[in-house]
């Protein structure tokens, strides 16, 4: 089955190979032959895949669980925290905490309906004027919650619901981040492991090492992961100037 691409680069790396040098002997005529370990950049494509549907099922699963999670450890969520604070009398008024409650749930709603009309090949006329109207409800329902949200942001930043997104975001990253192997011929997982488990220890010892390769990387994959999850993007040349964008300091 052909993978999907979601967005492909190359990354310069480091790596070190050796090299000959002959030298020969104007007067005996005898070659000489040396080593020596050279430093060199090569380029090194990256690919991120275009989650299938299994995948996005259990990317939504890790959300789901983490959510629990930190919930049953006392971690509030945002509609929650909306509510406490107005029930207390405090920064929301109980309509501004019921009417944010009612946008977070149809972000949530609308977002996972779009990730799967994403992935359905060939969307039916009725899909794909959905897909369409879609988008313009989404952008219109983050509009509101951004506006929301950016005046309490310290409080909303260590909700249930953020780091339940953020290990989402995470799985993404881990899951669908491929390099190309020389020697196999084809695109092969980047972060090592057969569990999620597995692939987060090495993410965690990438972390702390001082792999320049690793860090630009996941820099970059983090970057178009989260576009793609929030839905700002979706075709290389989208990806592409939303990537230059932010080196240049523009978003």
């Amino acid at each position: 089955m052909e993978t999907k691409v979601l967005y492909q680069f190359a990354l310069d790396k480091s790596v070190e190979k050796t090299v000959e040098s002959t030298r020969k002997n104007k007067k005996t005529g005898e070659e000489t032959i040396t080593k020596k370990k050279v430093t060199e950049k090569e380029p090194i494509e990256v690919q991120i895949k275009r989650p299938n549907r299994r995948e996005l099922e259990e990317a939504e699963l890790e959300y789901s669980v983490e959510m629990s999670r930190c919930i049953k450890r006392g971690i509030f969520t945002k509609a929650m925290l909306a509510k406490k604070y107005s029930d207390t009398g405090g920064l929301f008024s109980e309509e501004d905490a019921q009417d944010y409650a009612t946008r977070y749930k149809n972000a949530l709603d609308q977002q996972n309906e779009y990730t799967r009309l994403e992935t359905v090949k060939k969307r039916t006329e009725k899909q794909e004027a959905r897909f369409e109207d879609l988008k313009n409800e989404m952008a219109l329902n983050r509009k509101e919650i951004v506006e929301f949200e950016s005046n309490f942001q310290s409080l909303f930043d260590h909700t249930a619901d953020v780091k339940a997104q953020n290990k989402a975001l995470m799985w993404y990253c881990l899951n669908l981040t491929y390099v190309y192997d020389e020697g196999l011929d084809k695109f092969v997982p980047y972060f090592e492991g057969e569990e999620f488990e597995d692939k987060i220890k090495f993410y965690y010892d990438l972390e702390d090492s001082d792999d320049e390769f690793y860090l630009e990387l996941i820099k970059k994959v983090s970057t178009v992961i989260a576009f793609w999850y929030f839905n700002q993007a979706s075709t290389q040349e989208e990806f592409g100037e939303l990537i230059e964008k932010t080196e240049t300091g523009e978003l």
